[in-house]
């Protein structure tokens, strides 16, 4: 089969085997990320049922197993600036992995004995405490390591076969204009929403270094696009109690995402990014449809080339696995030490009470009840997204723990899940700018969500 155009400025035909060669490899990419199913009342996706089996499976020796992957990313990253040997350092995926600078050598050591503290339950409590410590090495780590496991062996599907670059030009039409983004952003939106939004980030991360989104661009979608899945929306809905309102819910924190991420982009620091790519690069990036040739033609073209660029299977499945050593020996040991002193921030001093004062007379301005007891929930998010929950589950007013619950799932900026990978990412964007941009949406989706409340629900 060949599809005939006399356009010069696109292919003349396409053969069967190319067109199998998007096909193919990309419905099973929309198959395992994109694709809502739903299992015993809840909604997740294809990669989802995959990283809860793993994880049901081997629950009891992930703690220890992930444990054991810190100490070895610690003691690699030393090992590699201590051997001078020109077989280990310039083996190029060694030294991707382990050859990093003073300060993350630190923090992976860090990471490691604080996983080692925590796991012989011996030490500080500050660290040790089921609160901080624990929170982290029992309940975010196994999620974050089942997850990226799957998702980075798995993402090239989206990546390298075509499916983003079709999408993205059939849909820049709208993204274009209202979020100054290109169309393939909307992928990372639909894969964080059915998935998780670290998954989202970790797409994002990769279309940056690949050429595909600029500084600014990259910026943007990882600030505002990394949206939490249905299902943990729904987990939040019932931890405070409004579970029997979860379409009103969602629908809500919906609608104040799309304000946000409209807003947002258009003011500082996002708005002072460069349109510039990423250096060793460069730009790689083409939705632009041709004068004379059809959106849909350009976007077919533009897939086929793409995955005419893929020579092995091999070399796919490489990307892949060094995307998973990546994730384990680089950035979990981050989250580990920078998510523990975070939530010893969030759980043990005042620090985020204090901050969040001047909330206290927006919100009773907007007329929320208990505005005092919300306030710290308004400010708390930006170390970890469940511990907003966690302060508004004891408010009595239902109003008031419907707004907190849909300020933590659009606040997006966690330290630590979304703040780490994107500190350590190649993306330019650093914790000030981070933590701007958590004010910034929270400001801006408050009075949203409370208009919205008052106005339909409450």
């Amino acid at each position: 089969m060949e599809l005939e155009n006399h356009e010069s400025n696109v292919s003349s035909s396409y053969t069967s085997t190319q067109l199998l060669k998007v096909i193919l490899p990309s419905l099973v990419g929309v198959l395992l990320f994109l694709v809502p199913i739903s299992v015993d009342g809840s909604v997740t996706i294809g990669l989802g049922i995959l990283a809860d089996g793993l994880q049901a499976a081997i629950s009891d020796f992930i703690p220890l197993f992930m444990t054991s992957v810190l100490f070895a990313s610690a003691l690699g990253s030393v090992a590699m600036k201590s051997i001078k040997a020109p077989a280990i350092r310039g083996n190029s995926f060694l030294a991707g992995l382990f050859d990093v600078g003073l300060l993350w050598i630190i923090l992976r050591f860090a990471g490691a004995i604080f996983a080692a503290m925590t796991l012989a339950g011996v030490g500080p409590e500050v660290i040790t405490s089921e609160l901080t410590g624990g929170v982290v090495l029992y309940d975010l780590i196994p999620v974050l390591m089942v997850w990226f496991l799957f998702a980075s062996l798995f993402m090239p599907l989206l990546l390298e076969f075509g499916l983003m670059d079709f999408i993205g030009t059939v849909v820049r039409k709208v993204m274009h204009p209202l979020f100054k983004l290109p169309g393939r952003s909307s992928v990372d939106a639909m894969a964080s929403w059915m998935g998780s939004g670290t998954v989202g980030v970790l797409l994002t991360t990769q279309q940056y270094e690949g050429g595909y989104y600029s500084k600014r661009e990259a910026s943007v979608v990882a600030t505002n696009f990394s949206i939490a899945s249905i299902a943990f929306s729904l987990v939040i809905a019932k931890f405070i109690g409004i579970d029997h309102l979860f379409v009103e819910f969602y629908f809500t924190v919906v609608i104040c995402g799309i304000v946000a991420a409209i807003i947002c982009p258009r003011i500082p620091p996002l708005s002072l990014k460069k349109d510039t790519y990423y250096e060793p690069v460069g730009k790689q990036i083409n939705e632009k449809v041709p004068n004379g040739v059809s959106t849909i033609r350009w976007a077919l073209d533009r897939a086929v080339h793409k995955a005419d660029q893929v020579k092995s299977a091999g070399e796919v499945v490489r990307k892949g696995l060094f995307n998973v050593a990546d994730i384990w020996l680089g950035l979990i040991p981050l989250v580990m030490a920078l998510g523990t002193v975070a939530l010893i921030l969030a759980e043990f001093t005042p620090i985020f009470s204090f901050i969040s004062y001047p909330f206290i007379p927006l919100l009773n301005v907007l007329n929320i009840p208990e505005a005092e007891a919300a306030a710290p929930a308004m400010i708390v998010g930006f170390a970890d997204m469940f511990l907003p929950a966690v302060v508004g589950s004891g408010i009595e007013s239902e109003l008031t723990r419907f707004i907190i619950g849909v300020l933590s799932l659009t606040q997006l900026i966690y330290v630590s899940e979304i703040g780490i990978l994107l500190i350590k990412s190649n993306i330019p964007i650093n914790l000030l700018e981070l933590f701007i941009i958590f004010l910034q949406r929270t400001i801006i989706t408050l009075p949203v969500a409370a208009l919205i409340a008052h106005l339909f629900f409450f």
